[in-house]
């Protein structure tokens, strides 16, 4: 029974440190690595994506976007978690977090409302060029997803000044691109991606969290490593 739980310690304390030996000296306090969000105040999910991403390294070492749908709104951050910039946007007038099959093939007036949906997900995004020439970068180019400088071709729908208000309430009205501040698009979200593709996180407002992404919480993983070296010390300091 002693060489079994001595093997046992033994095996947990290998683990811990495995894992702790990733963890940066910056960061050492805290035991886990935290997206930078500077000054902005993001919701509990789009901090809770950010920071699993760079403590996880899930963006593979590119440039990532987080996409809050419920909050309407768009943070990009460089490979290491710094917030570029971050601004409002327009979404898919209707709810939901998956395309409807062969959307990508339909003309845009052939997409039925309820079907005009932002999936949400993870998805390897590029900058590319539409149908007019225009650079935009795709987020799900099966799908024809893409994010844009907001257009105005239909007046009426008031697209930048949805985009000027404070609540994310009139924030519904694409077909399910997502559209941005025209400057935003140009100083952040086109150099950003100029010379690379980079990761785009669409949070989902139906589907629960864990369902779409399988993020974790920075602080409570840490303070689980943390005991569970606590323990393993505690049963090498018994033998």
């Amino acid at each position: 029974m002693l060489a079994l739980r001595s093997s046992l310690a033994l095996a947990t304390f290998a683990f811990a440190s495995a894992c702790l030996a990733q963890v940066s000296p910056q960061n050492s306090m805290l035991l886990g690595k935290h997206a930078d969000f500077a000054h902005e105040q993001p919701g509990r999910d789009a901090r809770q994506v950010a920071d699993w991403v760079v403590d996880s390294g899930d963006s593979n070492g590119m440039p990532f976007v987080i996409i809050d749908k419920t909050a309407a709104h768009v943070f990009v951050f460089d490979a290491d978690g710094h917030l570029h910039g971050s601004a409002a946007a327009l979404l898919g007038i209707a709810k939901g977090d998956h395309s409807a099959p062969g959307v990508g093939d339909r003309e845009l007036s052939a997409i039925r409302v309820q079907d005009r949906t932002t999936p949400a997900g993870r998805f390897e995004a590029a900058l590319g060029r539409n149908y007019h020439k225009k650079e935009i970068l795709w987020i799900d180019y099966d799908a024809a997803i893409s994010m844009h400088p907001v257009i105005n071709t239909k007046p009426m729908e008031r697209r930048p000044h949805r985009l000027a208000t404070p609540t994310p309430l009139d924030n519904r009205i694409s077909f399910g691109c997502v559209n941005v501040p025209i400057p935003f698009f140009e100083t952040v979200i086109s150099p950003t991606f100029k010379a690379t593709s980079g990761i785009v996180y669409v949070l989902p407002e139906v589907s629960a969290l864990g369902k779409v992404f399988a993020t974790y919480d920075v602080d409570a993983r840490a303070l689980l490593l943390a005991k569970a070296v606590a323990t393993a010390t505690e049963f090498g300091t018994e033998q």
